[in-house]
């Protein structure tokens, strides 16, 4: 991956942008998690913060995804970044107007973030020179979010108890200016000359998204694609209340919060360049381990959930989030594959749009049951629902496994 970086300008500049832009979301996310349960003490309130940031993408993901096949791709990434960094600005606000204004503002800044996805991941392919150079990309870009959360998260409970929250809210506005800068500097074009041609078509939201859907109905590979990320999502609600078990079980601040928020990025982190390192080329392996991994992901979060000191828990969501982050770099990279250029963001927007939506669901659920039966409680139980769903996964796209198998035998 270091000498992908080192041979692909292109590569090297978006990546910049991502993190930079991932370190700075993080650093937000710690404090508005603190801040939000300081003022409110309210569970809920807290999951609806990580539901502000998913939810919003859901209803933007259609237009997203046209806009990802039939616009420039370069200058979607610049507009997007600049409208997110005057949404930063808005954070600011919140001890004049009242705490709402931190759902608002998180609500316009994931709207566009459901822009940033589709774009960037449909360009990637068109970035690199070889399939090889996708794999690596695929996996560096994975990795990326996942370090940068580690990274972002330890620092943002550091840098909020010690400058306070507004200074993590600017620091999240410089980071997306930088971005839009780098996305600028971008020199090869980030889409292929049939997707130029199919811009002057007019956007139809719901009609991209249906053809979209077509495909995906005929491609059974990317069909299970798009339903890997939904076991990991099923649990990823209680990711909202990592701050909460931090606070309420074992009674630390916003450096305990930023721990157990920044752990997840460790294991995200690594997660998808080990997942790489397995699957290799084979794309029926690479199914079978999304399966496996959303099953170690739930497993992991329910000894979490009942360990004894902080220190343990960090280590089992490390691990948890080391299978999450292979699961969702691995299903990313079968799109981007598996999929046409000429619909590749609609079909990566039909992703992200399905995952946020269970995500957001989950995470509402996992604030009102904590506060119902607690927060151990609450993890146990999506947990389990998690491992049922990996389970399910498994057992649903085990005739597609064996196909490619014997496929792949033949050749």
């Amino acid at each position: 991956m270091i000498s992908l970086l080192r041979r692909n300008r292109d590569i090297r500049v978006v990546f910049g942008a991502q993190v930079v832009s991932f370190l700075g979301d993080w650093f937000t996310f710690v404090a508005l998690a603190g801040l939000v349960e300081d003022v409110t003490g309210s569970p809920f309130l807290v999951s609806l913060v990580l539901v502000s940031m998913t939810i919003p993408g859901l209803f933007m993901s259609p237009i997203a995804g046209s806009f990802a096949d039939r616009f420039d791709r370069r200058k979607i990434l610049i507009v997007v970044s600049i409208i997110q960094a005057c949404a930063s600005l808005l954070l600011l606000l919140h001890s004049v107007v009242g705490i709402w204004v931190v759902f608002f503002a998180l609500s316009i800044i994931a709207a566009f973030a459901a822009f940033v996805g589709p774009a960037t991941s449909a360009a990637i392919p068109n970035l690199t020179e070889n399939e090889d150079d996708l794999r690596r990309a695929s996996a560096l870009f994975g990795s990326t979010w996942g370090i940068m959360l580690a990274v972002g998260a330890a620092l943002g409970g550091v840098f909020a108890s010690v400058f306070g929250r507004d200074a993590a809210f600017i620091a999240n506005a410089v980071s997306f200016v930088i971005a839009a800068l780098l996305f600028a500097s971008v020199r090869r074009p980030m889409q292929s000359e049939r997707t130029k041609n199919a811009s002057t078509r007019r956007v139809r939201p719901l009609a991209d998204m249906k053809e979209a859907i077509n495909i995906a109905k005929k491609d059974k590979i990317i069909l299970a694609l798009l339903c890997s990320k939904m076991t990991f999502a099923v649990g990823a609600g209680i990711v909202s209340q990592l701050a909460v078990l931090a606070s309420t079980a074992f009674n630390t601040g916003d450096a305990g919060r930023g721990l157990l928020i920044g752990v997840r990025g460790i294991g995200s982190g690594l997660g998808p360049i080990i997942g790489a390192r397995i699957v290799g080329r084979d794309m029926a392996k690479l199914l079978k381990v999304c399966g496996f991994a959303g099953l170690i992901f739930a497993t992991c979060y329910l000894a979490a959930a009942f360990s004894p000191f902080i220190g343990m828990a960090a280590v089992f969501i490390a691990l948890a989030h080391l299978s999450g982050g292979a699961q969702w770099t691995l299903s990313t990279l079968g799109l981007q594959i598996e999929s046409p250029d000429e619909i590749r963001g609609r079909v990566i927007a039909g992703d992200m749009a399905l995952v946020n939506t269970m995500i957001g669901i989950t995470s509402i659920l996992a604030g009102l049951t904590s506060e119902a039966i607690g927060v151990r409680y609450a993890i146990m139980v999506f947990s389990i629902a998690a491992a049922i769903a990996s389970v399910i996964y498994l057992i649903a796209t085990a005739g597609i496994r064996e196909r490619l198998r014997n496929e792949s035998l033949q050749q």
